[in-house]
This record gives structure tokens, C-alpha cells and sequence, in this order.
């Protein structure tokens, strides 16, 4: 099977239309204000109108609260939530009350790690697997780290997953070949300073998934 991409964390037409026109499948809307990807709800509501219905539009949360989700989801038009530092009960919870595809970030720096993802079987739709950040680190990702793709080698994945963290357009191809994703993330990689997209990183990023 094919991998796909999705582009996170864009912020202006220029970029959202590159990774359209690129063929991303998934184009993420980071509504976390301590982000530099942050998103206002008017302007979420302007790059959403511009996305076309086979492209999939995702919310990015960081334990959000219901208000949040409630008019990001609505004003974005989300087809699916990406929720990180939320337990498998509160994820349930929003992929019941929206009904939308939901995704649960998994933080891996050891293979023990990996076994959270068995605790959102029957809660969310999918896992990311993504870098453990730092201790401290006000943000679950988009930091271009990157963890040991060994670790999931024989890993009997309990839920269809996406592959993140420190991802660009010489590396996906590798990692794709090596993990075998069919769904890959990427944020800082296509990105010349944190938070500010560039066009011709994204169409090398999306390129380098195509042929790989």
C-alpha cells in the first residue's frame, strides 16, 4: 500500500495549497496556543474553506476542553481530531461526542512505550507514534525529533497508526521503506523557522513520499 502524508501545523494559503496541490491526504490546524502553529478560529475557518472534500482536515489538541473543540470543529469543519496528553477515557469520550475520526498521539522514546497505543483500542481510530519530547517541554511535538524506527520492528500494533516526529523530505523515504508506514506526519520538517511553513519543502516532502 502507498504511503500518505498529512502537512501540520499550516497557517497560510500559499502553504495549505502546496501540500494540496502535492497530494497530502491530511492537512492538520493546530488549535494550541503555546504552539507557534496556532491557529485564531477565523483564521482556521479561512484555510478550511480553501481545502477540498478528498483531503481530509485535522484539528491538532493538547488536552483540550470541550469549548475548544466545540467551535474549532465546528468553525474548521474537522474531519478528524488529533488529540495529545489525553488518557484512552477522555478520548472516547470526544470521538463520542463528535462522531469524527479520532487519533491519540503516543509519546515513544523506549519500546515500552509502544504499549500505551494498546490502551486506546476501542477509543480512537488510530495512533501517532511521535518523539517523547524533553522533560518540561511545553509541546508534544513539531520539534524535528526523531525516535529509534527499530523499536518497531515486530511491534504487533494494536490499532492502524501514523508514523511522526523529525520527519523531512531525505528522510521519509527511509523510514517509510523501514517501518512500513502508509501514513506519515510532518510538521518542522517542511518548515525554514518554527512555525513558518515553506512551499518548495512541502512539495519535496510530499515528492519524496510519492516514490517511496
Amino acid at each position: 500500500m502507498r504511503a500518505t502524508a498529512k502537512i501540520c501545523g499550516l497557517s497560510t494559503p500559499e502553504t495549505l495549497d502546496a501540500a494540496i496541490a502535492g497530494g497530502a491526504s491530511h492537512v492538520g490546524f493546530v488549535f494550541f496556543a503555546p504552539s507557534p502553529r496556532d491557529l485564531s478560529f477565523r483564521r482556521a475557518a479561512e484555510l478550511a474553506a480553501r481545502v477540498p472534500a478528498h483531503v481530509a482536515k485535522v484539528g491538532v489538541f493538547v488536552d483540550p476542553d470541550d469549548a475548544l473543540l466545540d467551535q474549532a470543529v465546528a468553525t474548521a469543519r474537522l474531519d478528524a481530531v488529533q488529540l495529545h496528553r489525553v488518557d484512552p477515557a477522555r478520548a472516547a469520550a470526544i470521538r463520542g461526542r463528535f462522531g469524527l475520526e479520532t487519533w491519540a498521539g503516543v509519546p515513544v522514546k523506549l519500546r515500552a512505550d509502544l504499549d500505551a497505543a494498546r490502551g486506546f483500542v476501542g477509543a480512537v481510530n488510530r495512533v501517532l507514534y511521535d518523539a517523547k519530547p524533553p522533560p518540561g517541554a511545553s509541546l508534544p511535538g513539531g520539534m524535528g525529533l526523531r525516535f529509534d524506527w527499530t523499536l518497531l520492528d515486530g511491534f504487533a500494533h494494536p490499532l492502524p497508526w501514523i508514523l511522526s516526529g523529525g520527519l523531512d523530505a531525505d528522510s521519509v523515504g527511509g523510514a517509510i521503506a523501514r517501518t512500513g508506514a502508509t501514513l506519515v506526519d510532518v510538521s518542522s520538517g517542511v518548515e525554514i523557522t518554527p512555525g513558518i511553513k515553506d512551499t518548495g519543502l512541502i512539495e519535496g516532502f510530499l515528492k519524496a513520499v510519492a516514490s517511496a
